[in-house]
């Protein structure tokens, strides 16, 4: 156990580009909302979203809002980021609770790396960023 604590980057270092596919996802987590890319004909949930749906090739889309748990399916700690030489960050790609088999790239946040493990449950935190958005973060689940 080591005394490094992983964090967001700092938010006015990240920027987002929104297109209408993407829109949806974007106006929820300013809300510090969790929602995810459906398929409103064949109910495959996808992230990100796409224009159509992979399974079914359907373009229309529903939003549901989701649980905001989810478990780290993968990660990656990384000591230092340009110009942010102190920082430690976690990248993870999250499986996201109720809406298999979508999964989110994002960061888990407030925990030592070393105690980060694949198959840990998290939940949804948001962090502020540039232009007023939010970024989705997850740290661990403090039941």
């Amino acid at each position: 156990m080591s005394d490094i604590v992983a964090t967001p980057l700092p938010g006015e270092t990240v920027q987002i580009t929104t297109d209408p596919h993407t829109e949806p996802f974007w106006q929820a987590a300013k809300e510090e909302r969790l929602v995810a890319c459906q398929c409103a004909d064949c109910g495959h949930f996808r992230m990100p979203p796409t224009p159509f749906c992979p399974e079914c090739q359907s373009t229309e889309k529903k939003w549901p809002e989701l649980s905001g748990r989810g478990t780290v399916y993968s990660f990656a700690v990384v000591h230092g980021f340009p110009g942010l030489p102190d920082i430690t960050v976690v990248g993870a790609v999250i499986d996201l609770e109720g809406a298999a088999p979508a999964r989110l790239v994002t960061n888990v946040v407030d925990i030592d790396p070393d105690e980060v493990v694949i198959g840990m449950d998290v939940e949804v935190r948001f962090s502020p960023i540039s232009d007023g958005w939010k970024l989705p973060v997850f740290r661990p689940v403090t039941d």
